[in-house]
């Protein structure tokens, strides 16, 4: 059991009680003292057990049971400095928190500079710990407007306060966890400093947990077709950051804002941005401004992103950061974590099933790296994990999963424990017959089969798909082998005539 003693009790030392009555509830002790006969009373009709007596008096300390925390917490810095030099000698063993008020209001017009240095001089020799308000208001004041995170916060929020009219935030096309939580986060912001917003995406939300996630937070996201007038005054990307690259908007479309984790693939060109690659979800760039922003984060909003981070990390293993844990801790404690296991739990479509079966049959291995067809595919969202099972396979570190759907070929990879930088090496095989990126652990392409839209029989459909797989899988392997950054030459003529690009 711990005991835990206040000492006098400020406008400080009340918000820390706020904070006590439950903590000593589950393992331990609370009692205040102060001489402020009518806080006492308003302690005790808070249930906070409160005595009003002097708490620098000597015999009221000694016949107390001695305490294992005390905090000393009274708005008068050098009445503070006599309890706590009382205080340690009557209970030695404790752990003492002391506060040193600022001047305005611990010591008023004749308190000098001087005096205060020496008063608190003396709380540091005897106190374990002292909060010195003018030392942490100073720290806070440049934390909040000098630091990188600061300009960024504070450009983004000038930003956001410049637009008029509605302002649509892009995930990418089939939205991940991580850019619907960002989405859904960017909005928020908007709408905090009176701007209205909507998270938007193209595609589908195939996937079964992603599905779980929207339907079980409730989270408001618009679905936008093709012919659907862009009826926004400002467009934001989120997880990606251009416009007609992994999203369907037109390329030329002005972007006021883009934030985004992953590399970029060429000029991003945008009224603001923020590209962090060493971070491991954008979820946790947008848990930070929220923070920065001071805004009270919903059990639903921290359920998404702290899911969206999760996901990208791969449960906090592939490339994280410290900034990735520090949001999670800060999401914690508001997020619904049966919520979440539910999301993580979903019911397994048995399509997936599907396409993770014909992944792990249809596989090609060479060394160390695994190249599979999922053949026809009913939804990307599978690829993915029918990469990240065969890279549970003994002496893999490098799989490629792909499969098609219509006139598209969808391509997945994942490595682990291997020097190969997967977003590197899928640009290098596929940037110039489709579209390529990702990070060193994990990437993804796309490339459209020029051919398939004239083929009249099943027979020539299986032979063209052939062609495919075959160009698909030794323009990986090549572009493994003689990485980095040299892009590959196998298959040109053929890949000129499936994909319908000029490799010259």
């Amino acid at each position: 059991m711990v005991f835990r003693l206040v000492l006098g009790c400020g406008g400080v030392g009340g918000r820390v009680i706020e904070g006590l009555p439950a903590l000593a509830a589950m393992d331990g002790e609370l009692l205040v003292l102060t001489e402020d006969g009518d806080l006492v009373e308003t302690l005790r009709e808070d249930n906070v057990p409160a005595r009003c007596l002097d708490p620098c008096d000597r015999t009221v300390l000694e016949s107390l049971e001695e305490p294992d925390v005390v905090f000393v917490a009274s708005d008068e810095l050098g009445r503070n400095r006599k309890v706590a030099e009382t205080i340690t000698t009557v209970a030695p063993d404790a752990t003492v928190i002391a506060y040193a008020p600022g001047p305005s209001t611990g010591g008023g017009d004749s308190e000098t500079a001087a005096s205060r240095e020496a008063d608190v001089t003396a709380l540091e020799r005897t106190a374990t710990t002292v909060i010195d308000s003018t030392d942490l208001l100073a720290r806070w004041i440049l934390e909040r407007s000098t630091t990188p995170a600061a300009r960024r916060a504070i450009t983004l929020r000038k930003k956001l306060c410049s637009i008029e009219g509605t302002l649509a935030v892009f995930a990418h096309d089939n939205p991940d966890p991580d850019a619907i939580a960002s989405a859904i986060a960017l909005a928020e912001l908007a709408e905090s400093v009176g701007v209205d917003a909507e998270a938007c995406y193209y595609g589908d939300i195939s996937h079964q947990e992603n599905r779980a996630m929207v339907n079980l937070l409730d989270l408001d996201l618009r679905a936008l077709d093709l012919d659907d007038p862009l009826e926004y005054e400002a467009f934001a990307l989120v997880d990606h950051s251009r416009p007609g690259v992994n999203d369907q908007l037109p390329a030329e479309l002005p972007i006021d804002i883009v934030i985004d984790h992953h590399p970029p693939r060429g000029p991003v060109a945008a009224g603001f941005y923020d590209l962090r690659e060493r971070i491991g979800a954008t979820s946790t760039m947008l848990t930070g401004y929220l923070d920065w922003f001071d805004l009270d984060i919903s059990w639903t909003t921290a359920t998404a992103l702290l899911y969206g981070i999760r996901v990208d990390t791969n449960d906090f293993t592939r490339e994280v950061s410290s900034e990735d844990f520090e949001a999670a801790a800060t999401l914690w404690p508001s997020a619904d974590l049966d919520i979440l296991l539910r999301i993580e739990q979903p019911t397994v479509d048995p399509d997936v099933l599907d396409t993770v079966a014909r992944a792990i049959k249809n596989r090609t291995r060479r060394d160390s790296v695994v190249v599979a067809s999922a053949g026809e595919i009913p939804t990307r969202d599978a690829l993915p994990q029918a990469a990240d099972q065969l890279l549970a396979m003994e002496g893999i570190d490098t799989t490629l999963v792909f499969g098609f759907d219509d006139e598209m070929v969808f391509i997945s990879a994942r490595s682990r424990g291997s020097d190969i930088d997967l977003g590197e090496v899928l640009r290098d095989a596929y940037d110039q017959i489709g579209s390529a990126g990702g990070h060193a652990n994990m990437a993804g392409a796309q490339l459209e089969i020029g051919v398939l839209g004239g083929t009249e029989t099943a027979a020539e459909l299986e032979s063209i798909l052939s062609v495919v797989e075959e160009v698909i899988t030794d323009r990986f392997f090549e572009a493994i082998e003689t990485r980095p950054g040299a892009a590959v030459g196998l298959y040109s003529q053929t890949s000129q005539v499936l994909f319908g690009t000029d490799e010259s």
